[in-house]
């Protein structure tokens, strides 16, 4: 199974928590458009060529995709027909299955009848929509531009256009935000029948408006006590609402989870598209130049401009580790032995023997799998079980 990611890097509004680039005119949008399309059919090219197989991530044209992923900025921006071209390119030069999941990030204020009308037309048949809340000030706290009533519009007229596979996104852990307050986000999603559901603690990113902006006394910092509280919430009342937690961060009603994320943290291959996009062969990692005008310009010369690693069996050991442990599957402690060596599943069974607290975690034969309480310290259990 393999998956394609389209990164747009253009976003129509500059959120003070991230960081995107800015450009959203007509002129730069089919510039780029172009250049994606020249990326794709390169890579394909590259594919048949023996002295250039290193860029190419599949190791046949004969590889399925089964996912196509729009990201980055603010996909939604695109037009239908730039949407349509795209995915007519990677029709083209790959085998795609007739089943793929292909979703298009976008924000409720992109959302009406004619935009989810041209988006389906174009080939999109799941949409993740960046919500954050259903709470007017902690939007305007996060300096988005849609409030709470178009939030559930978008949701409402989502499905009534026909598209019954959706996520959202929400945030916590904002500051002021308190536990009934994040309860009635919770409520409201359950109550609407959202079928997907990927929600992340606030975090404060370096050189971001927000990070200046707390060193300065404006905004108030998070505190990280009340967001292991949210999170805990969050986990109780989605499972007793039948909510499957397949994922440290997503919660999915049966039959809709995300595919495309799933098979990053299954370690399956996938092709990054675009500036700053990253792709994996199971062995190696590239990523493309971050610039704008350098991307395009490369590309007009027949170049895709990346970079590339290869991880030591250490490193990828680690990458196992940390995504294994996010997931309801697990860690395989038989796929540690077979893959890497006995020594280092004797490694990480000492370590959870001797290390980790016993109700952080659940052993089912050769599988480990966090409680509750074990994902709210998931990021230290990795750690210790580390290389």
């Amino acid at each position: 199974m393999a998956g394609i990611y389209i990164h747009i890097p253009f976003c129509k509004q500059a959120c003070f928590y991230c960081n995107f680039h800015f450009s959203t005119s007509a002129g730069s949008r089919n510039e780029m458009t172009g250049s994606l399309i020249k990326e794709i059919e390169l890579r394909r090219k590259m594919l048949d060529e023996d002295d250039k197989k290193d860029i190419a991530i599949l190791s046949s044209p004969q590889e399925v995709i089964k996912t196509i992923y729009f990201g980055g900025g603010t996909p939604s921006l695109l037009s239908g027909d730039e949407i349509s071209s795209i995915i007519f390119s990677v029709k083209k030069n790959y085998k795609v299955a007739g089943n793929a999941e292909i979703t298009l990030e976008s924000n409720p204020d992109d959302i009406n009848p004619k935009s989810l009308i041209a988006w389906k037309n174009a080939g999109i048949n799941r949409l993740s929509i960046g919500i954050q809340s259903f709470i007017d000030r902690d939007l305007k706290w996060m300096n988005r531009a849609h409030n709470a009533d178009q939030a559930i519009e978008s949701i409402e007229l989502t499905r009534k256009e026909g598209f019954e596979n959706f996520s959202i996104d929400l945030i916590f852990g904002t500051p002021g935000l308190t536990d009934k307050k994040w309860k009635k986000n919770i409520s409201t999603v359950i109550d609407l029948n959202v079928p997907h559901i990927s929600s992340y603690a606030l975090t404060v990113e370096p050189k971001t408006a927000l990070q200046k902006m707390i060193e300065l006394k404006k905004k108030e910092n998070v505190n990280n006590d009340v967001q292991a509280k949210h999170f805990s919430i969050l986990m109780e009342m989605m499972q007793t609402a039948g909510y499957e937690h397949y994922e440290i961060s997503n919660f999915a009603k049966p039959g809709f989870r995300s595919k495309h994320n799933s098979s990053y943290w299954q370690g399956e291959k996938y092709i990054g598209i675009g500036p700053s996009a990253h792709s994996y062969n199971g062995k190696e990692r590239s990523w493309n130049i971050a610039n704008n005008k350098l991307y395009i310009e490369s590309l007009k010369q027949n170049r895709v401009p990346f970079e590339k690693e290869t991880l030591t069996n250490s490193e990828r050991l680690n990458e196992y580790v940390m995504t294994s442990l996010r997931t309801i599957e697990g860690l395989d402690l038989d796929f540690v032995e077979k893959t890497f060596s006995l020594a280092e599943r004797n490694r990480i069974e000492k370590i959870l023997k001797n290390r980790i607290e016993k109700d952080n975690f659940i052993q089912q034969k050769n599988k480990i799998v966090l409680t509750n309480k074990g994902k709210l310290f998931a990021d230290r259990i990795v750690v210790e079980l580390f290389v």
